[in-house]
């Protein structure tokens, strides 16, 4: 077993997955990159292995709860140890509540939030066996102040508040943290093609008066699962610009 602390980043071949996981290889960890997409993973693992940094590639449907449990042992397996996991992997499939079809709203939740309860009850163990652990959930800010068309979405961010808390709950005594990260309008792929008029209007509810970038949530995720963050549990952190602090 490697003494080099191992974490699985699921969603990492783009946008804010894809930060964390080079930032968290800069931080000299091993980093297990999760996605579906074989091409753009072997990217991101060439150029962290570039930079000097230490990563593989995994591919995986997160909608598939058996190969998700499968992918979290097997890693726990491979090098003796899990300690670090974050779920960042999600989708959305937005509609108005009037329109939302029963395959919309089950396949937001089951992606976004079963999934997640899968991976975290997978990496249990493994981190108490090593007495360590980190277990990060990239949520949302539309799961603290909600969304219009998006009643799917916001359900199943504002459920890892709930999931993580009760982990945090149970697994605090085993040197396990759990912690939310909340992302607002971060530059990403999702954010990219609004129009003009709507980015100046997001832009004007934003203390900062700024877009956040994939390397703001990459940053605050760097620290919640450092060996120094150990005190901080069951948090949900927003990181928005101070968009929902009123």
């Amino acid at each position: 077993m490697t003494d080099q602390r191992v974490a699985i980043v699921t969603g990492a071949s783009r946008g804010i997955g894809r930060a964390i996981a080079a930032r968290l290889a800069a931080d000299g960890r091993h980093v297990v990159c999760v996605a579906r997409s074989e091409g753009p993973l072997n990217e991101l693992v060439s150029e962290i292995q570039s930079s000097g940094g230490s990563a593989s590639a995994k591919t995986c449907d997160i909608s598939d709860f058996g190969a998700v449990a499968a992918l979290v042992e097997g890693v726990a397996e491979e090098h003796g140890r899990l300690d670090i996991l974050v779920n960042n992997a999600g989708i959305t499939r937005d509609n108005l509540i009037l329109r939302m079809d029963d395959d919309e709203w089950d396949a937001v939740i089951d992606t976004n939030l079963k999934s997640v309860f899968v991976a975290c009850r997978a990496a249990a163990r493994p981190m108490m066996r090593g007495k360590f652990g980190r277990i990060v959930n990239i949520a949302s800010t539309s799961g603290i102040v909600g969304n219009a068309g998006q009643s799917n979405y916001a359900a199943a961010k504002s459920g890892l508040t709930g999931l993580t808390k009760s982990i945090a709950r149970e697994l605090g005594k085993k040197n396990i943290t759990a912690n939310c990260v909340a992302p607002g309008f971060i530059e990403t792929d999702m954010t990219k093609d609004l129009p003009a008029g709507v980015i100046e209007h997001i832009k004007g509810v934003i203390s900062t008066r700024d877009l956040g970038k994939p390397e703001d949530i990459a940053e605050c995720v760097a620290y919640v699962t450092s060996d120094g963050a150990g005190y901080l549990t069951g948090q949900t952190i927003a990181v928005d610009g101070g968009m929902t602090m009123c």
